[in-house]
């Protein structure tokens, strides 16, 4: 009996899918728990793997199909041999006995046609007191689903109508070039996967919803990496985890959020929910786009305890390895574009977020300090935040106190 594989569940809110890549065919032989295609949801890629050994009879959707949670993906005939192409007859088998003919079977008349409903009610047939309600509430006759006889309304049908939102017209699909591009010959066109498609509508929501304002500021690194210079090995000796960047701006912004709540805030209908649990989004660039896993808890953490953390996510994205749960249920998000040698930056807030800090590259820059002026390693910062949550005050006081935790990194040692 064949076993039917169907999409698993995908995680809190996550319905569809799209099937990224087959692993196997028709015909394939399988063993438990093996691999047998990739999905790609809106935020992660998953495997679905074979729940008994056998034989894939078939596969029911192609690469590149939206599927559905329980919907069906393939077939495995439990216990069977890989199927084999049935031999060609041999020609001097004997031919086999004629079939009789099947009796020709009337066929079936076909169904009368219901008359089509005309489109609309025939107002000028109706009577006057339906005429003039209406008017009175400004109903047209498109709108109204007749019931009297001829197309004739009723005074129910027009309040019917009245209670009846009108459709929404469809939004517009995105324009398509007319014609051959001058020089097609030397583009390439690549159908955007899921999870691109969800990071772009993802951005605009935020840019069309949010009152988006970006405040800035710098920070001088130069007692971070002295601490850390003096400490990196003894750490990872007795830690065995790096000691970065990351894990001082996970504690400075918890310190920062517990101060201002605020800013660890989201906006939920016509209420603001403040959220006493600090999970830390650490954004990550992959092959495939980027992704935004979340350190859980992260006030309750260690320095050593958030590198872990972040460098086990950060192999799993790299390996495509992230689960929903990996990604979901952030309150406030860390983007580190001077990886990439960024110098300053407008980071995009992660919604349903209120605000997302952005650390950006180490520079040497003179800078005067106590009346002198001195070369430091110098980075600016960025805040971008919801206004419709947080005050200009909120905003600037949270990122000077970031920055004055990371300047004075002891305040961070001791709570202060």
């Amino acid at each position: 009996m064949a076993v039917e594989i169907k999409v698993p569940a995908l995680g809190e809110s996550v319905s569809e899918a799209t099937v990224a890549k087959w692993l196997v065919k028709a015909g394939d032989q399988v063993t438990v728990d093996q691999a047998l295609c990739e999905l790609e949801t809106d935020k992660v890629t998953v495997e679905v793997n074979a729940s008994v050994a056998g034989a894939i009879v078939d596969l029911a959707v192609a690469e590149g199909a939206t599927v559905e949670v329980g919907g069906v993906l393939c077939h495995i005939e439990a216990g069977a041999a890989s199927a084999k192409p049935a031999a060609a007859p041999a020609a001097a088998a004997a031919a086999p006995a004629p079939v009789p003919a099947a009796p020709a079977v009337k066929p079936a008349p076909a169904p009368a046609v219901a008359p089509a409903t005309p489109a609309g009610a025939n107002l000028a047939a109706s009577g006057p007191a339906v005429r003039k309600l209406a008017e009175e509430k400004g109903v047209s006759a498109a709108t109204i689903q007749p019931t009297g006889k001829d197309g004739r309304a009723t005074k129910a049908d027009i309040l019917a109508a009245i209670d009846t939102p009108a459709a929404k017209p469809a939004a517009a699909p995105a324009p398509v070039p007319a014609g051959p591009r001058r020089r097609g010959d030397r583009e390439e066109r690549v159908r955007m996967t899921r999870l691109r498609r969800t990071i772009a509508s993802r951005l605009k929501e935020a840019q069309n919803t949010a009152a988006l304002l970006t405040t800035f500021n710098e920070v001088d690194m130069t007692a971070v990496m002295a601490m850390r210079d003096r400490l990196k090995e003894d750490f990872e000796k007795k830690h065995g985890a790096r000691l970065g960047f990351m894990s001082f701006f996970v504690k400075a912004c918890v310190a920062a959020l517990k101060e201002l709540p605020a800013v660890n805030a989201e906006i939920e209908g016509d209420e603001l929910v403040y959220k006493n649990y600090y999970d830390i989004g650490v954004a990550v660039g992959t092959p495939q786009g980027l992704v935004v896993p979340v350190v859980r808890e992260a006030d309750t953490l260690s320095f050593a305890g958030i590198e872990k953390t972040i460098a086990e996510l950060g192999r799993k994205a790299r390996d495509g390895k992230l689960t929903i749960e990996d990604l979901s249920g952030g309150t406030f998000t860390i983007s580190n574009g001077g990886v990439y040698g960024s110098l300053m930056s407008m980071p995009i807030v992660n919604p349903p977020q209120s605000a997302i800090l952005g650390m950006h590259k180490i520079q040497q820059r003179p800078m005067v300090v106590a009346g002198e002026i001195k070369v430091r390693p110098m980075m600016y910062v960025a805040l971008t935040y919801d206004h419709r949550i947080i005050d200009g005050r909120e905003a600037v006081t949270f990122l000077v106190r970031v920055k004055e935790c990371l300047e004075d990194p002891e305040r961070l040692l001791l709570g202060v």
